[in-house]
């Protein structure tokens, strides 16, 4: 016995898969589906059952273009609806297993046989299917090239498909499979769990309450007497000022009493003898008490050009060579005395990172150099307004006092990063915070 010939079955498939890639309309396609699918195998009906929307008959062998309303079609509607959700992979019909509504009517619309054949990809949910009928029983031969050829005929369906939205993605990603709904439901779960709104900021330990030492007077510091962070007590000798300029204004200041005093000594004299002259000592009196009072201001400034502390404390300031030789003026800063166990936090909180911050809100210290320790803190002031910090970015001010606690309080000018805890807010708020804030500024 000869086997049979396979060449024109496969020559077949190929044309037709390549008629149904050069259709240029979803209506030409559809009529190449249901009636030129008769080249590869026999049958006397086919319909074409598109899952758009609700679902609908797109095609009808034999007929140009089917009427919904016809009870046939309405029948191959249901008929297909059904066979695309109990049969997704695609099966011979048994017609005993049929709803009672569609096979009562089977005999009257139908032959014995029929196969149906889902048209889709494998990565994507159908497009629909394809219901073949005939009296005679399918092969398996026929069943595998007919299923070949449903999948081009899903591929070349697709091409026609609208755009979908992002919304009909999702739900088609959901439909998969119970593992990706489940991963779904998780990745949703996970970003609506609620977590601590959080912000970072460079932060410094200060003194609470220094004692400013200022400039007594105009001048040039001359030398310091303490180091940066020396303990010192009250009448301790902090820096001078340098004396040069103010003993030489005081002895310009004494030569001129000196010669007011003698000018006031002849006029004096000359008075007891001359009227004219006793006018003048009064005036000659009044030019001495001037040069006196001068004088005596330059003695009082020689007296203060030592400056000493008015209490105990530290003395805190960077470096003595930054102000050695240095003029300053008149109430101008030079140092401050502060008592090392009365430390409070200044956190600079970036603009970008604003939190809704109150007194009372808790903040930790993590201090540069010590990763395993921190100091707990409870904000005391906000500034109302952002300022350039010295890094050039703006920020606010926020002051925190310290949690009392048995290891002490951080040292005078320790450095480190302050962590600012806010409200509550979903994981995916927090996530996407920052992009959230740069879409705002351009979007408006």
């Amino acid at each position: 016995m000869n086997a049979p010939d396979l060449s024109k079955p496969l020559v077949s498939l190929l044309q037709l898969q390549r008629r149904a890639r050069q259709m240029s309309t979803p209506e030409a396609l559809g009529f190449v589906i249901v009636n030129e699918t008769l080249q590869l195998a026999h049958y006397r009906q086919a319909a074409l059952w598109s899952a758009a929307g609700l679902g609908r008959v797109a095609a009808v062998s034999g007929l140009p273009q089917p009427d919904p309303t016809a009870p046939y079609v309405q029948w191959l509607a249901g008929m297909c609806r059904h066979l695309a959700l109990e049969h997704p992979e695609g099966a011979e019909v048994a017609i005993d297993s049929l709803p009672e509504s569609l096979r009562t009517d089977w005999a009257q619309w139908m032959p014995e046989h029929a196969l149906w054949l889902p048209l889709g990809r494998d990565d994507e949910p159908a497009e629909g299917g394809l219901l073949l009928a005939r009296d005679a029983q399918w092969s398996a031969h026929e069943t595998a090239l007919l299923k070949e050829l449903a999948h081009a005929y899903g591929h070349a369906l697709s091409a026609f498909r609208p755009t979908r939205s992002m919304f009909e993605r999702t739900v088609a990603a959901l439909r998969a499979g119970k593992t990706r709904r489940r991963l779904a439901v998780a990745a949703v779960v996970v970003c609506l769990i609620p977590v601590r709104l959080t912000a970072l900021s460079q932060a410094e330990v200060v003194p609470q309450d220094p004692f400013m030492v200022r400039s007594p007077l105009d001048g040039v510091i001359d030398r310091f007497d303490v180091r940066p962070n020396q303990a010192v007590k009250v009448g301790t000798p902090l820096f001078n000022l340098d004396t040069t300029t103010l003993r030489t204004r005081m002895e310009l200041a004494r030569k001129a009493v000196d010669t007011a005093q003698e000018e006031y000594r002849q006029s004096a004299q000359m008075a007891v003898t001359s009227d004219k002259n006793r006018a003048e000592t009064a005036l000659r009196r009044g030019k001495l008490q001037e040069k006196s009072v001068e004088m005596d201001y330059t003695v009082e400034q020689l007296n203060r050009v030592q400056v000493k502390a008015d209490r105990d404390g530290i003395a805190v300031f960077a470096d003595t060579n930054d102000w050695v030789g240095k003029a300053v003026t008149l109430g101008e800063r030079v140092l401050l005395l502060a008592d090392p166990a009365k430390v409070e936090l200044v956190a600079w909180l970036p603009a970008a990172d604003l939190l809704p911050v109150a007194p009372g809100d808790t903040l930790t210290l993590y201090p540069q150099g010590s990763p395993l320790s921190s100091f707990d803190a409870k904000v005391t002031s906000v500034a109302y307004r952002a300022e350039v910090t010295r890094e050039g970015f703006l920020a606010y001010r926020v002051k925190a006092a310290f949690a009392p606690r048995t290891g002490g309080t951080p040292r005078i000018g320790q450095l480190g990063t302050a962590r600012l805890h806010g409200g509550w807010a979903p994981l995916a708020y927090v996530a996407l915070r920052r992009p959230l804030s740069v879409v705002r500024q351009w979007v408006g």
